[in-house]
């Protein structure tokens, strides 16, 4: 069995816009300004808590609550996972070949889990996985390599036959950690750096199977 383990911020859905919204509505309850799209494509990455906490850092709000102010983004952000959100091109097309070729798929992401599935189910894909490992279905999450090694026990995989790919250096660092090849979205969220000590990096979704044969074709 081969298991592709993908992230779900920047790898399979471009979130940003619906991220940035829900942050802008958030600070505007405080009375503060909304940070650019671009700040908050650099907060993206290590889960919702962190993600509100950089905002609220950005804004320089020190005197806010940070549990409380998480717990108000859930409430904002629920109804709105998938308002602007999109698959990235060819990701339905590229999930779908992989499947044919006998893969097994799986979700690795620092979202909450409930959201996570909400959104695969939205954009009709969330059949096509085995397993979704959310940043609350473990204690701990990426770049922690159990989040990882987690996922692909759900997944009924095995490391020496798994690939994580995603955008962001947390998947690179738990995909090593955990013994795993690795895939780096280029096309997602993340700075160039953080593709530091993948196994492979490519600019489209698409070219994900050929890569992946190759990784494996050996193992």
């Amino acid at each position: 069995m081969r298991l592709m383990v993908f992230d779900l911020d920047g790898t399979l859905v471009d979130s940003l816009h619906d991220l940035s919204d829900c942050v802008g509505l958030l600070l505007a309850e405080y009375g503060l300004p909304a940070p650019s799209q671009d700040a908050v494509r650099s907060m993206i990455g290590d889960g919702v808590g962190k993600l509100v906490e950089r905002a609220l850092d950005h804004a320089n709000a020190k005197d806010i609550d940070r549990q409380t102010a998480i717990h108000r983004f859930m409430e904002i952000y629920g109804p709105r996972v998938t308002e602007r959100s999109r698959l990235f091109p060819g990701t339905k097309e590229t999930l779908n070949r992989l499947a044919e070729n006998s893969w097994t798929l799986a979700v690795c992401t620092n979202k909450p889990v409930a959201a996570a599935n909400n959104i695969l189910r939205t954009f009709g894909i969330l059949d096509l996985f085995a397993a979704v490992g959310g940043g609350d279905s473990f204690p701990v999450r990426k770049p922690d390599p159990a989040h990882l090694l987690g996922t692909i026990a759900l997944a009924k995989g095995t490391v020496a036959r798994s690939i994580m790919v995603g955008d962001h250096a947390n998947d690179i660092l738990a995909a090593r950690r955990a013994g795993a090849k690795s895939i780096f979205a280029r096309w997602g969220y993340g700075l160039p750096a953080y593709a530091d000590g993948a196994t492979a990096e490519t600019d489209r979704i698409s070219d994900i199977p050929v890569i992946a044969d190759t990784l494996l074709k050996d193992s």
